[in-house]
């Protein structure tokens, strides 16, 4: 191929991501209720395959054509039964790869009453965390690590070193909050950690 072709490939070409991540849009819903803030988490049911009785945030995983928003607004629609009309969009946080192939997109939005009838197939039960116990509350963190594991059958014959070659290790934060008798972590704490730090560094 002559360097003319290769040009054209790239001349003007926007950068992407590298690699195939799953897609999920989740929303930080904001309620007041006499002067307080609060947001609003959901208790997954247990009746689910996928960490049943976590908390987390509404959301979900995007359909076929959707974009992150799209995804957030029609997750927490069917979770928490709430029609379009009753979600006020704010804006978007930054977004949180994982290092497990996921992108997550936080986006802010406020209801003015409260979902009293969640799904009972996807939500065990509605959580009203004070954004105030946010801006206090520090978080225990723990640093887990992250690295390659399980790899007997890596081809070590193909680089330099073999198997004394020294992978790259890493850590990652794991943030839980609790408050009264519920457990907030994953990436759940992470996303909601990074919101409250958005406030504190903006009011105080």
């Amino acid at each position: 191929m002559n360097k003319e072709k290769i040009v054209k490939i790239f001349n003007g070409k926007i950068g992407n991501k590298i690699g195939k991540y799953k897609i999920y849009g989740i929303m930080i819903l904001i309620y007041e209720n006499q002067g307080q803030s609060y947001l609003i988490l959901e208790k997954r049911a247990l009746s689910l395959r996928s960490q049943p009785g976590d908390i987390c945030l509404p959301g979900g995983k995007l359909e076929q054509g959707e974009t992150p928003k799209e995804a957030a607004l029609r997750e927490t629609m069917e979770e928490l039964n709430l029609k379009r009309e009753e979600i006020n969009y704010v804006g978007e946080m930054d977004y949180f790869i994982t290092p497990y192939g996921s992108i997550l997109y936080p986006f802010v939005s406020t209801i003015d009453n409260f979902p009293s009838d969640p799904s009972k197939d996807e939500v065990d039960e509605l959580i009203m965390l004070p954004i105030d116990f946010l801006i206090s509350e520090k978080p225990y963190e723990y640093k887990m690590n992250i690295g390659p594991r399980n790899y007997d059958d890596f081809p070590f014959d193909l680089i330099n070193g073999g198997k004394d070659y020294k992978f790259s290790q890493g850590t990652m934060p794991q943030y839980f909050y609790k408050y009264e008798n519920y457990v907030i972590w994953g990436f759940t704490a992470r996303v909601i950690k990074e919101f409250a730090d958005i406030i504190k560094e903006e009011v105080y």
